[in-house]
């Protein structure tokens, strides 16, 4: 008979009978969003072309390395004194009608430098340089050449960059040279190597980037396996840590903390050590403004100034976090039966450690979808032809059909003027909104990745919620209480999960477009204006972080009632005020916790990979393979240990916050008595209740002998 009262207590309030779908209209809104977002996903791989951005374009629109043009993969530039910037270097696009030169697909970069008066006098000579002429100039006389833009006036040695020939540049002393030289005939005058600079000058930033990025990409072929390894590593830690939490968590939690002080503190120690050794090394005392920005990161390793700004920022961490567990040590305490409560849970539903790869899974698929329909928007504009001639003409960068040139009037008024491809556009509707495309695929790729996390959520909360409500724990449990759990969630609540994830979308798009704003401004010496968009930016900062908290445990009671969302996000609200007290000193203070396991996790496989990788131990020298920047796999293994351990310590966390809120709600709708029986442990609701003892006095004998720790010797 007691068996049927505790079920159909846990029927109360973990409903999951009587359920009805909730937030249908926001749920019918989100389909059809959906099926926009797919529409426009058509439209863009329709129109789109991504070889726009891979290949580069010539005069007539042609892709090199493309089609006819495939053995002709780089793009060389008539005479680029014209426009010497690297806007049409890099763009392909001319400031003025009267700067403008030819972009010609070729096999590759000329190796020499000549001119065309030069090139004619030589037959091996001209037959090398026709190869560089938009057409075979046959036996036309050189102004003829020139006038018509068959042949190039000079050329010039050049090396292949981002598939585009470029002036190879070099130095003699402090000269500028080309080609070994310092001065070059451009078909008009003798010109100095260094007037090409203007033109280079900010390409070499590009090109210094660019060969970053090759290395870059180099050490990732060569550690790629190194890595795995390291982030394999990670994995194994964290499910050691999940498996001894479930068994030992009281334990487990002060090693965790006491680990984590004896890591940064071996991070000072260590800090100090190299600072002292580099006293009497030769450059070691230059300070890093000095210094300047390095692509290679392991420069700094060798000045004093860095470990000594080591030792300060672990100094400051360590301090802050002592500090934090002196003041906590009483609530530490009690969180650990939490802990331990969260492990029990954790122990039963074991599926939702692994939760964590489906959400991943999700996640990728979204920010799969979302970057190429954004490439394909970006690249679906048509080229767009303008007039161009060396002259004043009227029609100057006027658009133009490069088909019927030749017969129009254009031509007719200005008869050295021609139709080049300018740029990529587009006067249609669909290039008309083009950008409304764009901000939508921005504004459902932040609707959708809310919507998967926030499912990830909710299906957690769920399945959490049926082993604190379960009577006879794991009897009355769900066979399969994660899928369960899940299938509930898709079932009855998208259109709950789809409304808060619009909320968060929402104040998410406005960020966006404050960012960009703050971006255009930059220039701007408005300070009031400055002043308005930094209190904007950080209110909405606070306002979504304040959405994220609301959504969670809103989720929390959606996963338990099966309410709508505006309704649980009121009650779990109103609920957490009534507990604030506990909400602030243990809530929170098991994320404290938590986070410091992840930072252990992130320490042990950071030192490990820092010692491997830099070499600067001889039990791994032979072992580690050779880079050029050994900060970039450990970079990569410190950002992919943090998020393994983000998504193992998360269901932790969930399940924390799933059992906060139920106790939290066990204590309002049950007093403890054979007909309303709590359904908490014995040991968990002694010490959640000795916990709000200290901010409330018993006010009866009642409550006072709830407070009475549980007799073991009676129970037994």
């Amino acid at each position: 008979g007691n068996q049927v009262i505790l079920k159909g207590v846990a029927t109360d309030c973990f409903s999951l009978l009587h359920r009805g779908c909730t937030d249908i209209i926001c749920c019918i809104f989100f389909i059809v969003a959906i099926v926009g977002y797919v529409a426009v996903g058509i439209l863009a791989w329709t129109h789109g072309d991504p070889r726009k951005v891979i290949y580069p374009t010539d005069s007539l629109g042609q892709y090199c390395g493309q089609g006819k043009l495939e053995k002709k993969p780089l793009l060389f530039y008539f005479n680029m004194m014209k426009c010497a910037s690297p806007m049409v270097l890099l763009e392909f696009q001319c400031p003025t009608p009267q700067c403008f030169f030819f972009f010609l697909c070729v096999e590759k970069c000329p190796d020499r430098t000549l001119t065309l008066v030069t090139a004619i006098a030589k037959p091996e000579d001209w037959k090398y340089y026709k190869s560089y002429c938009r057409e075979d100039p046959g036996n036309k006389p050189m102004t003829e050449i020139l006038q018509k833009k068959l042949c190039p006036a000079y050329l010039i040695s050049s090396k292949p960059f981002l598939q585009r020939c470029f002036p190879s540049l070099g130095k003699k002393g402090e000269v500028i040279t080309v080609g070994d030289q310092d001065k070059f005939n451009d078909g008009e005058k003798i010109r100095d190597a260094k007037d090409l600079v203007a033109g280079m000058k900010n390409a070499t930033v590009v090109m210094e980037g660019r060969q970053v990025a090759m290395k870059i990409f180099e050490d990732y072929t060569k550690s790629w396996y190194w890595i795995l390894i390291c982030l394999l590593i990670a994995v194994v830690l964290s499910l050691i840590f999940i498996v001894l939490l479930r068994y030992l968590a009281g334990i487990m939690v002060w090693v965790m903390i006491l680990m984590v002080i004896a890591v940064v503190a071996c991070g000072i120690a260590y800090s100090s050590i190299k600072y002292v050794n580099l006293k009497d090394t030769a450059g070691s005392n230059i300070t890093l403004q000095q210094l300047g920005f390095q692509p290679d990161f392991s420069v700094y390793l060798h000045i004093r100034q860095t470990w000594l700004a080591f030792i300060i920022i672990l100094a400051i961490l360590e301090v802050i976090i002592i500090i934090i567990l002196i003041f906590l040590r009483n609530r530490i305490r009690i969180a650990v039966e939490l802990m331990k409560e969260a492990s029990r849970a954790v122990g039963y539903v074991m599926s939702s450690l692994f939760y964590p790869i489906f959400t991943f899974f999700l996640l990728t698929i979204v920010i799969a979808y979302w970057g190429i329909t954004a490439v394909f928007l970006s690249t679906s504009s048509e080229p767009v032809y303008k007039v161009f001639n060396e002259t004043d003409c009227p029609h100057g960068r006027q658009t133009c059909e490069p088909e019927n040139f030749t017969i129009s009037a254009m031509k007719t008024d200005c008869p050295r003027s021609e139709c080049l491809f300018a740029f990529y556009g587009g006067e249609t509707p669909y290039h008309k909104y083009l950008i409304f495309f764009q901000f939508y695929n921005v504004f459902l790729f932040f609707w959708c990745a809310n919507f998967v996390t926030a499912l990830g959520q909710m299906t957690l909360a769920g399945a959490f919620a049926s082993y604190y409500w379960a009577p006879n724990k794991p009897n009355d449990m769900p066979a399969y209480p994660l899928c369960a759990s899940l299938g509930r969630s898709l079932r009855y609540h998208t259109g709950s999960l789809a409304f808060g994830s619009l909320i968060l979308a929402i104040v998410q798009i406005i960020r966006v477009l404050l960012e960009y704003i703050d971006h255009k401004l930059k220039g701007a010496e408005n300070k009031f204006a400055k002043f308005l968009l930094c209190c904007l930016k950080c209110c909405f900062w606070c306002l979504e972080k304040f959405i994220k908290f609301i959504n969670r445990n809103a989720y929390i009671m959606v996963a338990i009632y099966g309410k709508n969302f505006c309704r649980s996000a009121r009650d779990a609200f109103f609920l957490l005020m009534r507990n604030v007290i506990r909400v602030v000193v243990l809530d929170k203070v098991t994320d404290f916790i938590l986070f410091l396991g992840k930072l252990l996790i992130v320490g042990l496989v950071g030192i490990f990979a820092f010692f491997f990788f830099s070499g600067q131990t001889d039990a791994f020298k032979d072992a580690a393979p050779s880079l050029h920047y050994y900060w970039v796999p450990i970079l990569t293994v410190l950002v992919g240990s943090y998020l393994i351990a983000h998504g193992f310590f998360s269901v932790y966390a969930m399940c924390v916050d799933t059992l906060f809120l139920c106790f939290c709600e066990d204590l309002e709708r049950n007093d403890g008595s054979a007909a309303r029986p709590y359904h908490m442990t014995t040991e968990l609701r002694y010490i959640l209740m000795k916990d709000a003892d200290a901010a409330q006095t018993p006010t009866s004998r009642d409550e006072t002998m709830q407070l009475t720790p549980p007799d073991k010797t009676m129970e037994n």
